[in-house]
């Protein structure tokens, strides 16, 4: 059945299409042009958001955080393996599932830390990547407090996630 729903929809899209006398060619070009304007007007940002979250992670600066983080995370419920990943995972969806990996690997996905850590990466999001994308194209400039309230509601998040593996 679920091989059909795909199909099915093209479908109806293309009957719909036809009897509105809508043209889908004209159309499609029309919205893959305003697709380009926008990759155009958001890159530079998300150009920014990648090279720091490499020059963060090359520079060492993400060790030392971990390392400074530890303890002030292990006084809310989250163990010190997951520093790291709490630290990326605001900047970068593809740097935390990589770090995600490398927890599975090392501590097996039924452990606890593994379990934590997948709850810590569905349930918060990559902030600063959302505020670039969206604010830039919306041209609002002063973000206020936008950027620290997603973090405090990731931060609440990883508590939440770590509490919530630990009891079930």
């Amino acid at each position: 059945m679920a091989n059909f729903i795909l199909p099915f929809l093209l479908a109806a899209l293309l009957v719909y299409a036809a009897v509105k006398k809508i043209r889908v060619y004209d159309s499609f070009t029309e919205g893959v042009r305003d697709a380009l304007k926008l990759v155009y007007s958001i890159f530079p940002y998300l150009a920014v958001i990648f090279i720091m979250v490499n020059l963060f992670r090359l520079s060492g600066l993400s060790g030392a955080l971990t390392k400074v983080l530890e303890k002030p995370l292990a006084f809310f419920g989250i163990p010190s393996e997951l520093a790291e990943l709490i630290l990326l995972r605001p900047f970068s969806g593809n740097g935390s599932l990589l770090l995600l990996e490398d927890l599975y690997a090392k501590y097996t996905a039924d452990s606890y830390i593994a379990r934590a850590a997948s709850v810590v990466v569905g349930s918060s999001d990559t902030a600063f990547y959302i505020a670039a994308v969206y604010f830039a194209e919306s041209k609002i400039v002063k973000l206020r407090y936008a950027v620290p309230a997603a973090l405090a509601a990731n931060f609440i998040g990883c508590i939440a996630a770590c509490f919530l593996c630990r009891f079930l």
